[in-house]
């Protein structure tokens, strides 16, 4: 028996495989849970593969997912007819023409609505526009998101240019006076990126944001916020997920 510790490659492989168990586990095991608890079905147990820390994250997760579809507010607008009258290349900052949509579209209520809680907001035939998910991620996952983040800062840095288009314009990052936070900035991240303006370049390959020494590290820190994103997405839109 090899007791020497795996190799660079082998390390990847065992990383790559856990990631995803990890992914889909969370992901049937915070739908086995809304499912269960929607429907007064028995306790779920969570798979072994699951750490406390992710499972707490998942139970969170479904818990606030519970209270949301226990909290539906209805609007008037019709969705399918609304994205219609609108384009890709409209703003929101053309006043006249969201006056336009707004009476032709009204919410179905007066003013402003405050929702302070989880919900989910319908359209007039029912159909999910949009989750609210107040408190639905654990201050674990939080701080996860947050250094994460952190090691996104000196691709981030190099984003921003003078001379950058409306993405990367340096005149629309601010940092505050106490110069805390993350770097601001835009980048692309993308295992599969379509390259355009590239010629013979028929195959998707990783954006180059993920590109470089850090990139690994970068893709570790993710892996378990992913999960969590990707729990979420199979609860509210299976189709996507």
């Amino acid at each position: 028996m090899n007791g020497s510790s795996p190799s660079p490659p082998d390390s990847i492989n065992i990383w790559r495989t856990w990631a995803l168990t990890v992914t889909y586990e969370a992901g049937e095991y915070t739908e086995q849970k809304f499912k269960a608890e929607k429907t007064g079905g028995g306790p779920v147990i969570p798979s072994p593969n699951l750490d406390t820390d992710l499972v707490m994250a998942c139970d969170r997760l479904a818990d606030v997912l519970i209270k949301a579809s226990k909290n539906p507010i209805q609007m008037q607008m019709d969705i399918a007819r609304y994205s219609k009258l609108i384009s890709p290349k409209d703003t929101g900052h053309n006043e006249h023409k969201e006056a336009r949509l707004l009476e032709r579209c009204p919410p179905g209520h007066e003013g402003k609505r405050l929702v302070d809680e989880p919900a989910i907001i319908l359209d007039a035939s029912g159909a999910i526009i949009a989750w609210y998910l107040p408190d639905a991620l654990t201050d674990t996952t939080q701080k996860e998101i947050r250094e994460a983040t952190y090691l996104l800062s000196p691709s981030l840095e190099k984003s921003v240019r003078a001379d950058g288009n409306w993405r990367t314009n340096q005149r629309l990052f601010n940092r505050g006076s106490e110069d805390v936070g993350p770097t601001p900035g835009c980048i692309n991240l993308s295992p599969a990126w379509f390259q355009q303006g590239h010629e013979n370049v028929s195959n998707p390959e990783v954006s180059a944001s993920l590109k470089g020494p850090s990139c690994e590290n970068i893709l570790k820190a993710i892996a378990r916020p992913a999960a969590i994103a990707s729990a979420a997405l199979r609860v509210m839109h299976p189709e996507q997920y």
